[in-house]
């Protein structure tokens, strides 16, 4: 049965290792704890408007999602959440997890009242598109990015 909690520190090797397991992150993701990541995770998890969501079972850590709420002036004034960072454990993948953990994530937005879900995905993220969109979410708009570390 898969749970779902707030990651601890003693996740954080595990979670930088599953942001590397991946073909399109790899080229910016390194599996080596850096203390980068030690500041990153402390300003999330210090936050509570930010949460690290860990799937597990069993005791294993299944996938993760960082989900963040996000005041805004749009939509009368209502929050959204913002989820990022979406992986699942290689040797969990196609078990439904990464659904469990989208509608966790969903879930958890609904009891902070957000008028909105969020979320971008690489275009090149094909099978991710397919997820998404198979989920209901719909590929209303443009995203850009701007790497300001170049």
């Amino acid at each position: 049965m898969l749970k779902f909690r707030h990651a601890l520190h003693e996740d954080l090797s595990l979670l930088v290792g599953l942001l590397a397991d991946d073909a399109v992150a790899s080229s910016r993701e390194t599996t080596q704890l850096l203390e980068a990541h030690e500041k990153a995770f402390a300003a999330i998890t210090d936050d509570p408007n930010h949460e690290l969501l860990v799937a597990e079972s069993e005791g294993q850590l299944m996938g993760f999602c960082q989900l963040s709420y996000l005041p805004g002036l749009t939509y009368a004034g209502g929050w959204r959440a913002q989820i990022e960072g979406v992986r699942v454990a290689p040797e969990a993948r196609g078990q439904g997890i990464g659904a469990q953990l989208i509608g966790e994530a969903i879930a958890r937005a609904r009891t902070r009242s957000c008028v909105l879900v969020q979320l971008t995905t690489d275009q090149r993220r094909t099978d991710a598109l397919a997820f998404y969109l198979k989920l209901g979410f719909v590929d209303s708009h443009q995203g850009m990015k701007l790497r300001l570390d170049q």
